[in-house]
């Protein structure tokens, strides 16, 4: 009998490497011994959510070899070693359908939901498309056609496309800077080859997360251990995320008329200034001024939690009439990230846009409150407002799900949701004012440093815009080499319009 249990012993120290514990008992992770992580949330419920999060995406790519993440996302859920795309296709809908897949800057992202009694079929299925994908020359064929109309479309969408452009102002050809989206000019170059190299590089256990909420984790382990337990590493290590080169810049892309004859003519703007990224406590206060500056579009139902008293709501769209949207953004990364301000307006404003933003950021740096510092009461209604943001989200546990993936991936370990809200309610209107000066300047006022050059993109005749530099020094933000400028420069010559090409 001693020996029975001496035996079974062994085996499990063969099989799992590490147990984690953490605060909340109902969390539980485990490293197999191939390197793949399990982390379980096994709170009850009627149904469970799973996930596969996996070390690849765009980041990772080579400048000259983009766009093999994208593909890679839409050839999930087709055929596999041990399915048809067609069985695939049928087991999945008998499940109810609710699964996707998302190729982002530094992950690739496997999501399903189900009903509890489902939850090894829909595991059985996720694990197919992670670790066995069969790319058929058919499937690859119509996933090629597939992206090439999807890139089509996206450059007409202003909301998707120029946040692709300002990434690539900021981070000028390498890491975050390299395409999400496959250029069309690499469609009719990527081949069988390239996919199954670059999954075969990526998709290695070490570089996987599997998560599941709603199940136990000694169940999460039986089906981990079925499905990739022989599932072997061809290298120890998982990818190296790269330097990060933060380079700044300004883009700006020829007038794209509307798609329907009914929608208005808009010229589109968008400034970003470089962050510290999701490891830094800087996140905090960085999205807590997001929620303060808010925004939206010209037109809103309102409601509660709709952010109507933010200051782009009250100061900009309340105000201007030919301002159609206008908005705060926070793009945060492992070691990098974006925040700035987004604007839509008619044509014949364009030469205000830049000023309608400097003007707004600027504020954020006043110490004085009648003069349009922060206050106390707007600091603790967007305190509020974020804090309710958290709440919420974790009320689904597809969200849940996708955070406790992403936490073990990015940093492994949990930050609770109970340490998040005590940092943000800690902020005080001095943080955010050193947050934003440090971001919107360069100041390098505690840890994690922002370079303070601006990222500029826009959209419609670059004439028209103006001299942005002239206006971000004016407000006094940004930092640039050499002299300030003491007047504006002319940018009627055609040579001073740059083109974007990847679409």
């Amino acid at each position: 009998m001693l020996s029975r249990l001496n035996l079974r012993g062994a085996s499990l120290a063969r099989r799992y490497v590490s147990t984690t514990q953490f605060a909340n008992p109902s969390i539980e992770m485990t490293t197999l011994a191939n390197g793949l992580r399990i982390v379980t949330d096994s709170t009850p419920g009627h149904f469970c959510a799973m996930g596969a999060y996996v070390d690849a995406g765009s980041r990772y790519e080579s400048p000259g070899k983009t766009g093999l993440s994208h593909i890679c996302d839409r050839l999930a859920w087709k055929s596999t070693s041990k399915y048809t795309g067609l069985e695939m296709m049928e087991n999945l809908a008998k499940l109810g359908g609710n699964y996707m897949c998302s190729a982002q800057r530094e992950a690739i992202i496997y999501q399903a939901s189900v009903f509890n009694k489902d939850a090894d079929k829909m595991f059985d299925a996720a694990a197919q498309t992670v670790r066995n994908p069969k790319i058929t020359d058919q499937e690859l064929l119509e996933t090629l056609q597939t992206a090439e109309y999807e890139v089509g479309e996206i450059s007409m969408k202003h909301d998707m496309f120029l946040p692709e452009v300002l990434h690539a102002a900021a981070y000028n050809n390498n890491t975050l800077g390299l395409p999400l989206y496959c250029p069309p000019d690499r469609i009719g170059h990527i081949t069988k080859k390239d996919i199954t190299k670059y999954h075969q590089e990526f998709f290695q256990p070490q570089n996987v997360v599997m998560a599941m909420v709603g199940v136990t984790h000694d169940h999460a382990l039986k089906l981990a251990q079925e499905h990739f337990g022989d599932w072997k590493s061809v290298t120890s290590t998982r990818p190296d995320l790269g330097t990060v080169n933060y380079t700044g810049g300004e883009i700006s892309l020829p007038y794209q008329p509307p798609l329907y004859g009914n929608l208005p003519e808009l010229y589109h703007m968008q400034i970003g200034f470089e962050t510290s990224g999701l490891l830094h406590d800087d996140l905090y206060a960085l999205a807590t001024l997001q929620k303060l500056l808010g925004g939206g579009s010209s037109f809103s139902a309102g409601g509660p939690g709709k952010g109507m008293f933010s200051r782009l709501y009250t100061r900009v769209l309340n105000q201007y009439a030919f301002v159609e949207n206008c908005m705060s953004f926070n793009h945060s990364y492992v070691d990098s990230g974006l925040f700035g301000v987004t604007i839509s307006c008619s044509p014949n404003a364009a030469h205000v846009m830049s000023q309608i933003i400097c003007f707004e950021l600027s504020k954020l740096l006043e110490t004085d409150p009648s003069k349009g510092g922060l206050t106390e009461k707007e600091v603790k209604r967007a305190k509020n407002q974020l804090i309710s943001s958290l709440l919420m989200n974790i009320e689904s546990k597809l969200a849940k799900l996708e955070d406790l993936g992403r936490q073990i991936q990015c940093q492994g370990k949990l930050t609770t949701i109970d340490e998040m809200i005590a940092k943000i309610e800690k902020l005080t209107v001095s943080d955010l004012r050193a947050v934003a000066e440090k971001v919107l300047t360069g100041k390098v006022q505690n840890k994690g440093i922002s370079s303070g050059k601006p990222s500029v993109v826009m959209q419609g005749d670059r004439a028209a815009f103006g001299d942005v530099e002239f206006i971000l020094q004016h407000f006094g933000l940004g930092k640039f080499e050499g002299e300030k400028l003491s007047e504006p420069r002319d940018f009627s010559e055609p040579e001073k319009t740059k083109r974007f090409g990847w679409f």
